[in-house]
């Protein structure tokens, strides 16, 4: 392995840290309608666990309304149910082959716990990018140990490293800011 491999390896590490904080606010509801918040649920399908989206059309109706159109008749009753258990305390409602999953307005308190919610999520990201930092810097410190690179370069990698850090830290930063902007505007 060499400096440019460590660098690299953290950037990509990284990344994969802001792409699953991305992931996790795209689930924190709001106070509207958005089909995202229905992806992690899972729906029992012929004897496996299946996305509702892989049995299901999934779209909005208006700005506080999802629809859910099951491809098989017989799935209406099994989502409409997936859906009620789960942890984000919607009430679907059944009209024919057509389940509507109204977005019940937020209220203040449920927004500032929320918001607390998604600055935790921040923060585990924040810890996960420093954790890749410190193996990288191991790395290096073991490569300059086994004289695989100089001092300068072990150095400069480290200082690299570091900027990556900041840069992947500064967009958790902003992409926290803008999340609890969008939940506290009403």
């Amino acid at each position: 392995m060499t400096v440019v491999d460590v660098k690299k390896n953290a950037e990509q590490k990284m990344q994969k840290s802001i792409e699953t904080l991305k992931a996790d606010l795209a689930k924190v509801r709001t106070g509207r309608a958005h089909v995202g918040i229905l992806d992690h649920i899972q729906v029992d399908y012929y004897g496996s666990p299946t996305q509702i989206s892989q049995v299901a059309n999934v779209t909005l109706i208006d700005a506080r309304t999802i629809g859910v159109q099951p491809w098989e008749k017989k799935m209406v009753a099994v989502i409409e149910k997936a859906i009620r258990e789960s942890d984000l305390g919607l009430n679907p409602s059944t009209q024919g082959d057509l389940i509507r999953v109204p977005t019940p307005p937020l209220t203040e308190e449920r927004r500032k716990e929320i918001v607390k919610m998604v600055k935790g999520e921040g923060e585990d990201s924040k810890v996960a990018i420093r954790n890749i930092r410190r193996d990288s810097n191991e790395a290096l410190k073991k490569m300059l140990k086994d004289k695989a690179c100089s001092e300068d370069d072990e150095r400069r990698a480290q200082d690299e490293v570091q900027k990556l850090t900041d840069k992947f830290v500064a967009e958790v930063d902003k992409m926290i800011a803008e999340k609890e902007k969008e939940l506290l505007t009403v």
